[in-house]
């Protein structure tokens, strides 16, 4: 008896035990598409072992609740944008604005996204990888671009980048989820033109400066 009973418990799954990549992928992609088509609320464990695959008791072996779940999951779908640097602050912003404008024409991202939305209302754990990943990567982006823009002085210095940056990434979400316009080219160029437009140099630059004193002389 002694020696069947050290059997089994050598046979139990550890916690520690090296994840199952296959399965592993497969958990968070059902964890993301159940999410898009039911929302967070309706999110439920067994669901997501049937649609990975694998049995309940795989999925609560390294996440005790569906919170830590999709939390693991949104940090799997976050692709950091590229550094972008074309010269200029309109150049960056069109580049970036693009970027985005293609992820919501996809047709999966607005119940995606209106799934999240729910979720970072329930759990702060979940509002913190969103902003931080899903989000906060192309926000941050942006501002860089802003940044550079206020150095080369193409952008006020006093401006206030965090309501350019509601500007810029709120126009689109707002489309996407609640008015349900069409999201093109020409709408993110307008978006990009009236945000420059708002936050030009309250001065001339220095060089514009010279330029307006040689004209005067002559």
């Amino acid at each position: 008896m002694r020696r069947k009973r050290i059997v089994k418990d050598v046979a139990r799954p550890s916690r520690g035990r090296p994840r199952d990549a296959a399965a592993h992928a497969a958990i968070l992609h059902a964890a993301i598409d159940l999410t898009r088509e039911v929302g967070y609320d309706a999110l439920a464990m067994d669901a997501i072992a049937v649609r990975a695959g694998v049995g309940k008791a795989t999925i609560y072996r390294y996440w005790p609740s569906k919170e830590m779940l999709l939390a693991e999951a949104v940090e799997g779908i976050v692709r950091s944008a590229a550094p972008t640097d074309t010269g200029t602050v309109e150049g960056d912003l069109l580049v970036l604005m693009r970027s985005t404008m293609r992820m919501y024409q996809d047709p999966a991202t607005p119940p995606l996204l209106s799934g999240f939305i729910a979720a970072m209302a329930r759990s702060p754990l979940i509002a913190e990888r969103i902003r931080k990943g899903f989000i906060g990567v192309r926000r941050a982006a942006m501002r860089e671009a802003l940044e550079r823009g206020i150095t080369r002085g193409e952008l006020d210095a006093g401006m206030d980048v965090e309501i350019a940056l509601d500007l810029l990434t709120g126009s689109m979400l707002w489309r996407s989820l609640m008015s349900g316009e069409s999201i093109d080219d020409a709408y993110a160029r307008e978006v990009v033109r009236r945000v420059l437009r708002a936050f030009q140099p309250s001065r001339p630059s220095t060089a514009l400066r010279a330029a307006g004193r040689s004209a005067r002389r002559k």
